[in-house]
């Protein structure tokens, strides 16, 4: 077994994320499925632990809210212009496992990327959400495997 896996319980083996709930507003509509997804992908790649068919079947629930999906202007330069601007998502999750009774553990994961102000949002945005999703991703992972 892997060493990083002993901090998790014996008795998870599988887990399910919910559909992610989107209130911000600005986010892509198609957002929450796709970073579920990427979620999904990754705590299987990273976890012992396998996705559960439904939500009956898992020891692990995972759930989450889409509640910031900002750009601001960073890098400011001589005239009030910005050389670059920023993409922050956050996402508030929820964690329920059956360690000890019924564990819950919330947190929020902000994460950012950067990008030239003369690009557009709608055509780097793609890339930009990549590279969120892989560190909010991590930040799930990290709490999983975090010695409850």
């Amino acid at each position: 077994m892997n060493p990083i896996d002993n901090s998790m319980p014996e008795e998870w083996k599988k887990f399910y994320i919910t559909p992610l709930e989107l209130t911000a507003t600005t986010a892509p509509s198609n957002y929450p499925a796709n970073l579920a997804e990427e979620l999904r992908s990754g705590v299987q790649n990273n976890t012992r632990l396998r996705l559960a068919s439904n939500l009956e079947d898992s020891q692990i629930k995972i759930s989450g809210i889409i509640s910031g999906y900002n750009t601001t202007p960073i890098a400011i330069q001589q005239g009030d212009l910005a050389a670059k601007n920023r993409l922050t998502v956050s996402v508030n999750f929820t964690i329920l496992t059956p360690t000890k009774g019924l564990e819950k553990m919330e947190f929020t994961s902000s994460r950012f990327a950067d990008y030239e102000s003369s690009e557009q949002l709608v055509d780097v945005e793609t890339r930009l959400l990549e590279s969120i999703n892989q560190q909010v991703v991590q930040d799930v992972v990290n709490k999983l495997l975090s010695n409850w």
